[in-house]
C-alpha cells in the first residue's frame, strides 16, 4: 500500500469513528465494529510495511550512505581537490558564480611572456630553463588567497600607466630551486627544503632579483598591445598582507611552470579585472597574427605600391550651371562660352577632390598648367 492510500484509509477510519452509528437491530452494530477493526489492521500493516528513509523507523530500512558517498554527492571528494572540476552540489554552486568574459588577446600576451621568460631566465640562471603555461582562469580574489599553498612569497606589483596593482606568487619549490641554482648547487640533486622557518634575507634578495626579471618580461609582453610598466612594490610571505582587491572581485590567474633540469617550481600571476579595465577593449579583439592584428611586411609593401598608383588628374577651366532644356538643345556646332580668360586660375582635380590651382600657358605645341599653390581642403 502506498503512503497516499494509507493516508486515505486513516482519514476514512477517523470519519467512521467520529460518525455516530445509527441504531440497528440484530447484528448491524457488530458488523460495523468488525469493519472498523479490519480497517485498523490494514492501516497498521501499511505503517509497518513502509520503509524509514533514515533507517530508524519501523520495518525493514534502506541502505545507509557511508561518508565517502556523502562527500562524493556533495562534491567534497578529497581525490578531486587537485583538479578544478567538481561534482554534485559543489558543481551546482560553482556554476552559479559569475561567468566572466574571455579575453582572447590576453592569452596571446601570456604566450609571448612564456617565450620571453624562457630566454631571460636562461640568461639569469646560466642554466637550461623551460617555462610552460599550465592554465589561465578566472577566479575570485578571496578564493585565490585561500588556495595559496604556504610557505610562499607573494609579490605586489603596480601597473604604472593603469594605476592599479597585481600579484605574483612564487611557491616554496621554486624559491629553493632558484636559490640553489644561483648559489652554485650541484646538478642532479633536488633542492633541499628547510620547512618551519621564515625565509632568510639572502633567499628574499635572490627571489626578488628573479621577480624583477619576470616583471620586465611581462611589461615587454604587453608592449605591442599597450605600453605599460610593472613596478615591484613589496614582497610578502603572509597572504593577508598582500590584499590588493576586495575578496569578491574577479581576477585573471595565469599559472606558469618553470623547470630547470631536475629542479623547478610554479609561479602564478594574478591581475584583477579592475587593473585590466583600461585595456579591456584591446584584450577583447581576436588574434590576427604575430603583430597583434598588424603585419608590417604587407604595410610596407602597400605603402610602396601606393606611390606607383595611377590616378586621373583633370584641369577645370570653368564650371557652369545650366538649365536642362538648354543642355538638351545643344547639337553639333553649338557654342558654349566660358567665363574664363587665359589669365584665369585653373583648378586641378583628382576625382571630386580639388588638389592644386595654377595658370594656363603653352609649352611647345601643348597647353600646360603651372601650379601656383595647393588648394585648401576646406575651401569651397
Amino acid at each position: 500500500m502506498t503512503p497516499g492510500e494509507a493516508d486515505e484509509l486513516a482519514a476514512a477510519l477517523a470519519d467512521a469513528k467520529a460518525t455516530p452509528a445509527p441504531a440497528k437491530t440484530g447484528g448491524g452494530e457488530a458488523e460495523a465494529d468488525a469493519m472498523a477493526a479490519e480497517w485498523e489492521a490494514m492501516l497498521g500493516g501499511a505503517d509497518e510495511g513502509m520503509d524509514d528513509p533514515l533507517g530508524g523507523g519501523r520495518g525493514e530500512s534502506t541502505r545507509v550512505l557511508n561518508q565517502d558517498e556523502i562527500d562524493s554527492l556533495l562534491g567534497f571528494d578529497e581525490a578531486g581537490d587537485e583538479g578544478s572540476d567538481r561534482a554534485g552540489i559543489q558543481a551546482i554552486l560553482n556554476a552559479a558564480l559569475v561567468s566572466y568574459e574571455r579575453l582572447p588577446m590576453l592569452e596571446v600576451v601570456f604566450d609571448r611572456l612564456v617565450r620571453m621568460m624562457t630566454t631571460s631566465l636562461r640568461n639569469f640562471t646560466s642554466d637550461n630553463v623551460e617555462v610552460s603555461l599550465d592554465d589561465i582562469l578566472s577566479q575570485r580574489f578571496g578564493d585565490y588567497l585561500n588556495s595559496i599553498p604556504l610557505p610562499a612569497m607573494l609579490t605586489v606589483f603596480k601597473a604604472e600607466e593603469w594605476d592599479n596593482f597585481g600579484l605574483m606568487t612564487v611557491d616554496s619549490s621554486m624559491i629553493y630551486s632558484i636559490v640553489d641554482v644561483l648559489l652554485g648547487g650541484r646538478r642532479g640533486t633536488a633542492a633541499m627544503r628547510v620547512e618551519g622557518r621564515p625565509y632568510t634575507t639572502i633567499e628574499r634578495t635572490l627571489v626578488e632579483r628573479m621577480i624583477h626579471v619576470v616583471l620586465a618580461d611581462l611589461s615587454a609582453a604587453f608592449d605591442p598591445l599597450s605600453p605599460v610598466t610593472f613596478r615591484f612594490d613589496r614582497l610578502e610571505t603572509n597572504p593577508r598582507f598582500a590584499t590588493i582587491s576586495q575578496p569578491s572581485n574577479a581576477a585573471i590567474v595565469a599559472r606558469l611552470r618553470i623547470d630547470m633540469e631536475d629542479r623547478g617550481g610554479r609561479l602564478e600571476i594574478l591581475i584583477p579585472f579592475a587593473t585590466l579595465e583600461p585595456v579591456r577593449e584591446l584584450l577583447l579583439q581576436m588574434f590576427m597574427g604575430e603583430k597583434f592584428g598588424r603585419d608590417s611586411i604587407w604595410e610596407t609593401h602597400l605603402a610602396e605600391e601606393m606611390w606607383f598608383t595611377e590616378v586621373p588628374l583633370e584641369a577645370v577651366l570653368d564650371t557652369q550651371i545650366l538649365p536642362l532644356s538648354r543642355v538638351l538643345e545643344m547639337k553639333v556646332g553649338s557654342k558654349f562660352l566660358l567665363n574664363a580668360t587665359p589669365e584665369s586660375p585653373v583648378v586641378l582635380r583628382c576625382g571630386d577632390q580639388p588638389m592644386f590651382i595654377g595658370k594656363m600657358g603653352k609649352r611647345g605645341s601643348n597647353i600646360a598648367i603651372r601650379v601656383d599653390h595647393r588648394r585648401r581642403q576646406d575651401a569651397k
